[in-house]
């Protein structure tokens, strides 16, 4: 049976067929992907920081300056499908992870909810829960490794 127009766009369309506004509205600004991680040189694994982006605002989780974050910070990885697909540190909310795996977004993303506040509401954002890499060391970034970037809460809506 074919899709038809009323099926939202990221379970009709492949993240190759979808339109640069489309695609930017996957992102459920959550920030997880703003954050430090650490690679274990030995085995390859991805642990990720609390210390975030020097761009990132931790209240709004939102890029300060997003369109020119590349003249900034050199080593920001710009998503597309191709890196999408191939990144292992992307969370496991991310929406881009969910459709390039085949999977459909969670009730907090915007997209779902209608409201960009669901994910900070879920507890999905990184709002509130980081510092700045300006103002850290680097050599001090072991004392800031966090597990719930990696985590999943709670899956379905609250009732109500």
């Amino acid at each position: 049976m074919p899709a038809s127009d009323e099926t939202p766009f990221w379970k009709r369309l492949t993240l190759e067929e979808m339109s640069s506004t489309q695609w930017e509205s996957l992102c459920d600004g959550c920030a997880r992907c703003c954050l430090n991680k650490l690679e274990d040189w030995d085995t390859g694994e991805i642990v990720w920081t609390a210390i975030a982006c020097e761009l990132l605002d931790d209240e709004t989780c939102r890029c300060r300056d997003y369109p020119n974050r590349h003249d900034f910070v050199p080593d920001c990885i710009p998503l597309d499908p191709e890196t999408v697909r191939t990144l292992t540190w992307l969370p496991p909310t991310c929406g881009y992870r969910l459709i390039a795996e085949g999977r459909d977004l969670y009730w907090w993303h915007p997209l779902v909810s209608g409201d960009p506040e669901t994910v900070h509401e879920a507890g999905i954002s990184a709002a509130g829960r980081t510092v700045s890499e300006s103002d850290i060391p680097v050599e001090e970034y072991e004392e800031f490794i966090v597990a719930w970037p990696g985590e999943i809460p709670e899956t379905e809506a609250p009732k109500g």
